[in-house]
């Protein structure tokens, strides 16, 4: 039975009809004749609408047939001229760095994509002039000399800079890849680092919608395109969010995957079809897909192809044998593709060896203007979905037959001579022999006023300017109001708030306010409940562009679900991935659309940086500004939830990102001082930093509710917060012998708690004084004191003389008497980033190894963190100097159960 006959059916006797019929067709005219039917069936069925689910799988030919492209709009002479000059330097430009310094590049990739990018440059990719937002390009990373020749023959770059790629030391070199830290002015987007280019794209054409939907830019005119290798695909990244695109309907979206069947060491899918498998999975995902495989040679083959026999071989060779047909001769592909059967053998006999060679082994659609325009042309024209266009090509094509189709070619650096010879000749570029030698083959340039070099500059002048490029436009930010901030100051009284809440609040509050209050952009991996963030449901409401079309279940509750079209908050579900592909759309809206936002990413800490930290990575080299909020922070705060929960390490990760502000709050004014900081850093204005600095804070915040106290008197307090270090409590000596011994406690984030209950235990049971320090900031007091060590190396390395640089650290804790203890609920680690710079004795505890599930105290006193365990190891380190008894230390260890 099937599945259907569960199903009323008000006319069987029909479908026994259509059953008869397509029997007849299959006894009649074999299986592949009544395949074909259907096919053909099913896809008049979706013109039609009639809700039938679409097909995943279609022939291994073009979607648009030859008659059916459009008219290409451009002169096709003079584009191929462009795009021969601009293959030419690109191999020129690697194969010089290599003989020079050996310092690597890609010649291969952007040899197979050269049409692919020309096509977009010339009609579809547009520039920023017209509205500041223009197209996002996502240029796959290896095609980058490519791209760069291109910006040479516009004259964006010049000839001394092309001869400096992979050598940006001095600083007028060009990045190996697409860097925007490194080329600014040039780069919107890093993509080197597989996966995170297609999630990232489908995240900034998502968000390209939010800032239409809330008003804050019209960005209806911008398309994003994703340039993606076929083996990149492989990457989870790349395809983890094809869901959400296609839920969202996402049609200022384009995919274009180059598929020229090669890994960076082999096929892709040695024994499958990469073509296939992803139109499958893209269909399934609810995209529409465009394939641009063959060209114009196989037009005619193909339309004499009256059997399909054709048609079911190219779908049946698997890709491995593909890439051999593209580098073998006539008689191989003869014998291994057309000896098949009698059709296929026929066929191949109306053609003689050149033209069986030029049609197999070279022929492809993303080879030929023609076929690229009209994909690109139906990518763009189609509504309600996203578009992968899946086109195919030879690796390595035009350089050459060592570099064409060969598993080695993407660690093929240079050509010789004679293959730059054969190279040129194939091109028909005017480059005589007399400037070709072994060793360093000339870039070749048609001219500023040529033809060419004015048909460039008129095709950017219509699409609206130059691209890629990057611009930073805004204006900064007002100032923010004073009272959200003033609140926090003031400290919470008897009310117990962990720093979780407070900085939510704060956040809240922000959100009111009539200037900036819009700009705000909350993200979050559906735990909002769990960060307190639930009240921001009903006034912000969360984004959706569908709005909400169901009764939420909560509804006659006050703080209810709502979902809204032009909802605030991105309310992401379980994919941290996804909230940081969001969080760097928003970060870097300030020059990709000249509109600064202010984003925030509230995550628990232990899946932040541990599961996406190479994202983090490319969010200081996109130059993106928000806050990210390690919330839940410490080993030892959410216990109950076990090892996997149990942060003890994002501190120490985030420490290695240069573009990262790390902070560890302890109190929720140190948050207050800490965010309005960051704002007027990011979002402000400076005489060094006009449009704001390039940096993003990372915030570590905790569950734990406590009485929050107020903001300390004094000028220092603020300046130390802020540079991560400063005295929240000295010791109460009135009640202490004058010679009492004395230490000083650093600590960070819930550990401060510890070290006050510390300072108290040590006075009245031990006589000991100890000074209290709040370090909100290891990793800046770290990399303040290496500035120093710089600087101070410098001058001396210059014999200026000068007097050295004091670390603040250093200067900080200079005359405090008595051995240093730091304790956090981080790894030990995480402090002993500033052990160098700290002139009295070190200790330090921490929470190293993992985490597991119990109550915080028995946690804390498992790893010898607790108030309990930070008094025994004060005095341990006082014994080591002789100030207190051995025995006293022991002592203390039995009095408290603390056994280390």
């Amino acid at each position: 039975m099937s599945q259907l006959d569960q199903l009323p059916d008000q006319d069987p006797e029909e479908i026994a009809e259509w059953r008869d019929s397509l029997d007849a067709a299959r006894d009649f005219g074999g299986p592949h004749r009544a395949a074909d039917l259907l096919r053909r069936l099913v896809e008049h069925a979706e013109l039609r609408r009639l809700g039938l689910p679409p097909l995943l799988d279609t022939p291994y030919v073009n979607t648009i047939p030859t008659a059916a492209e459009p008219e290409f709009p451009g002169d096709e002479e003079m584009e191929r001229r462009i795009t021969a000059w601009n293959r030419w330097n690109a191999a020129a430009m690697v194969t010089r760095g290599n003989h020079r310094g050996g310092l690597g590049g890609h010649m291969a990739t952007y040899a197979s994509a050269a049409w692919l990018y020309e096509v977009g440059f010339q009609h579809f990719f547009r520039g920023k002039e017209a509205d500041g937002s223009g197209d996002q390009l996502y240029v796959q990373g290896h095609a980058a000399p490519g791209v760069y020749a291109r910006a040479f023959l516009e004259g964006r770059i010049s000839e001394a800079q092309l001869d400096r790629f992979r050598q940006e030391v001095g600083g007028d070199g060009l990045p190996s890849y697409p860097h925007p830290r490194r080329l600014p002015w040039f780069w919107e987007f890093p993509t080197v680092s597989m996966g995170l280019g297609p999630l990232s794209a489908i995240h900034q054409a998502r968000f390209n919608r939010y800032l239409t939907a809330r008003g804050i830019k019209d960005t209806s005119g911008s398309h994003v395109w994703a340039f993606l290798g076929d083996g990149e695909m492989d990457e989870p990244e790349s395809t983890a969010a094809l869901a959400l695109a296609a839920r969202e309907g996402l049609d200022n979206l384009t995919f274009v995957i180059n598929c020229n069947l090669q890994r960076l060491d082999g096929p892709v899918r040695g024994n499958g079809k990469i073509v296939q498998e992803l139109e499958r999975q893209f269909r399934a995902a609810g995209w529409n897909v465009v394939k641009s495989l063959w060209g114009e040679a196989w037009d005619d083959l193909l339309a004499r192809d009256t059997t399909g026999a054709l048609v079911r071989r190219l779908g049946e060779v698997p890709d491995g044998q593909f890439q051999t047909y593209a580098a073998s001769d006539a008689r191989y592909i003869r014998e291994h593709l057309f000896h098949t059967g009698p059709e296929l053998r026929a066929l191949a006999e109306t053609l003689d060896d050149r033209r069986l060679l030029e049609t197999v082994a070279t022929s492809r659609g993303g080879h030929e203007p023609r076929k690229v325009y009209a994909a690109y042309r139906a990518a763009v024209e189609h509504r309600g979905a996203p578009t992968v266009v899946l086109v195919q090509t030879v690796k390595g094509w035009t350089l050459g037959p060592g570099f064409e189709a060969r598993n080695a070619n993407h660690q093929m650096k240079k050509l010789s001579g004679a293959e730059f010879r054969a190279m040129r000749d194939l091109l028909e570029l005017p480059i005589p022999d007399s400037a070709l030698n072994e060793e360093l083959v000339p870039y070749a340039h048609p001219g500023p006023d040529s033809p060419e070099a004015r048909y460039l500059r008129e095709r950017r002048a219509t699409l609206g300017g130059p691209a890629p490029a990057r611009r930073v436009r805004f204006t900064p930010l007002p100032e923010l109001p004073a009272k959200p901030f003033e609140t926090l100051f003031k400290g919470s009284g008897t009310q117990e708030i962990a720093t979780t809440m407070a900085f939510v609040r704060l956040v809240k509050d922000l959100m009111r306010d009539k200037a900036t209050g819009h700009r705000w952009v909350p993200i979050v991996p559906d735990e909002a409940r769990t960060f307190g963030m639930e009240s921001l449901f009903p006034s912000a409401g969360i984004y959706s562009p569908l709005g909400q079309t169901y009764d939420p279940v909560d509804r006659d509750q006050l703080l209810h679900y709502k979902e809204s079209a032009s909802g605030q908050i991105l309310n992401e579900g379980i994919t941290e991935a996804g909230s940081m592909a969001s969080l760097t759309a928003a970060a870097t809206a300030y020059a990709t659309h000249g509109e600064p936002v202010i984003p925030f990413y509230i995550f628990y800490s232990m899946f932040g940086w541990q599961r996406t930290a190479d994202q983090m990575w490319a969010l200081g080299d996109q130059l993106g500004r928000g806050f990210l909020i390690g919330a839940t922070a410490g080993r030892t705060t959410m216990t109950g939830e076990g090892l996997q929960h149990a942060d003890g390490h994002s501190q120490l990760i985030a420490s290695t990102n240069p573009a990262a502000l790390s902070y560890d709050p302890a109190f929720g004014y140190e948050v207050a001082v800490i965010v309005r900081e960051g704002l007027r850093r990011m979002y402000g204005h400076s005489e060094q930093h006009p449009h704001g600095e390039d940096v993003f804070y990372y915030l570590t915040v905790y569950n734990e509710p406590l009485p929050q106290p107020a903001l300390p008197a004094g000028d220092g307090v603020t300046d130390g917060i802020l540079r991560g270090l400063y005295r929240y409590r000295e010791a109460d000596t009135g009640a202490l012998p004058a010679d009492a011994p004395r230490l000083q406690l650093l600590a960070s984030g819930t550990a401060v708690r510890w070290a006050l209950t510390a300072q108290r235990l040590l006075a009245e049971d031990w006589g000991v004084a100890a000074d209290v320090w709040s370090a909100p900031s290891w990793t800046e007091l770290r990399r303040e004191a290496l500035d120093c060590d710089a600087a101070n190396l410098a001058q001396a390395a210059a014999g200026t003389g000068a007097a050295a640089r004091v670390p603040y650290v250093t200067r900080t804790l200079a005359g405090a008497p008595g051995p240093v203890l730091a304790v956090s609920d981080w790894m030990r680690a995480v402090p002993d980033q500033i052990r160098p710079w700290v002139e009295q004795d070190w200790t330090s505890l921490g929470t190293d190894g993992f985490g597991l599930s119990d109550s915080r105290a028995a946690t804390r006193r498992h790893f010898g963190v607790d108030a309990e365990s930070v008094t025994v190891a004060a005095l341990a380190a006082l014994a080591r100097r002789g100030e207190v008894k051995t025995e006293t230390v022991r002592l203390a260890a039995e009095r408290y159960g603390v056994r280390f």
